[in-house]
């Protein structure tokens, strides 16, 4: 078995702009990538680094979208990605032991299909395993 594969880390913010200079003082020189993602209400700012990418997500709906319910509204780092080679398994593994996705996953994110898992108590973190789109490795800067 090989280790797990951190895709991103999602950083919820209130101001995308002030974020994303912020981040690129930061991260200087690091790609960035926006992306829109009108169904799940947010804006989205993706820094690739060599080893993962940090994602800024800012809300643009008033509050009724899916992408608030899901991930709630604090501020500050929101859930942790792992890189799937095949999001139906390693569903389905974690099925096996009990633990099931949150309503209306899996479905199409930003890097490709995606499920979040119900938040985890012990860290306070919200965990997604994302499945590439093809072409897109997990966890490395092409993403």
């Amino acid at each position: 078995m090989s280790a797990p594969r951190i895709d991103h880390i999602g950083i919820i913010v209130d101001e995308l702009e002030p974020a994303i200079a912020a981040m690129a003082r930061m991260l200087p020189g690091a790609p960035l990538r926006r992306r829109s993602i009108p169904d799940a209400g947010l804006e989205v700012a993706e820094f690739e680094a060599a080893n993962l990418i940090v994602e800024l997500l800012c809300y643009t709906d008033r509050g009724d979208g899916f992408g608030r319910a899901v991930m709630g509204t604090t501020a500050g780092v929101n859930h942790l990605s792992l890189g799937v080679p095949d999001l139906d398994a390693a569903l389905a593994a974690l099925q096996a032991g009990g633990v099931e996705p949150m309503t209306g996953f899996p479905r199409r994110g930003a890097h490709g299909r995606v499920a979040f898992l119900p938040r985890e108590p012990h860290t306070g973190l919200l965990f997604e395993l994302c499945q590439p789109d093809d072409g897109q490795p997990t966890g490395e800067a092409s993403t």
